[in-house]
């Protein structure tokens, strides 16, 4: 398949998927967004940080806050959280951190807290299959490939995340986002998407 057929057929399983399955998940999305009304809960439904996507687009990822609502003070005011969360490949286990709710515990060791990330695919921000979008600060990590990293659209699944996720630090989660791009096809995109479902029924990974 040529690289224009690829890219082709790749957006059109992303809105085709994509808004699918907003549709038939929309009875999670409520019965997740009631939880917000409650105790450590309180607060917006969605988290929203910016990332940067393809060609160096800044973007807003959207998630189902897994954190109390002034998580990201409490990261960058505690220096030895900070140092520790970057020295950790900007991830911190579920267990040692502080800034997430007992609810959010559970949305992320099930990946439900990815879920809205199905809308940042239908408005074209991210793919289904792909490098996983970092952080600005995280960019320093893959050195003099970054323009080839960001070459890409990001994906909600990826080489790094199929491969175990938070066990992989950096630098061995650069090279293999950066392989990614070498091998991008849409074979390669099914074979993640497949080792992706099994690590996440599994739990390899899970923060």
């Amino acid at each position: 398949m040529s690289e224009t057929g690829y890219l082709f057929t790749k957006r059109f399983l992303d809105i085709s998927v994509s808004l699918f399955s907003l549709i038939i998940l929309s009875p999670v999305f409520l019965i997740v967004s009631i939880f917000y009304y409650f105790g450590d809960n309180r607060g917006p439904i969605f988290y929203q940080q910016i990332r940067i996507g393809q060609n160096h687009k800044e973007f807003n990822i959207y998630k189902f806050r897994s954190m109390v609502v002034d998580a990201e003070d409490r990261l960058y005011t505690n220096k030895s959280l900070y140092t520790k969360f970057v020295k950790n490949g900007y991830k911190l286990s579920t267990k040692e951190d502080p800034r997430i709710t007992k609810f959010g515990s559970f949305l992320r060791k099930t990946s439900i807290d990815e879920l809205p990330q199905f809308i940042n695919i239908l408005k074209g921000d991210m793919s289904i299959i792909g490098p996983r979008p970092v952080v600005p600060k995280e960019l320093v990590e893959y050195g003099e490939y970054v323009d080839k990293f960001l070459s890409v659209k990001p994906g909600a699944m990826g080489l790094w995340q199929a491969s175990g996720r938070s066990k992989i630090h950096y630098p061995e989660r650069a090279q293999l986002e950066i392989s990614y791009v070498d091998q991008a096809s849409l074979w390669f995109d099914f074979k993640i998407l497949f080792m992706t479902v099994i690590a996440i029924f599994k739990g390899d990974g899970a923060m």
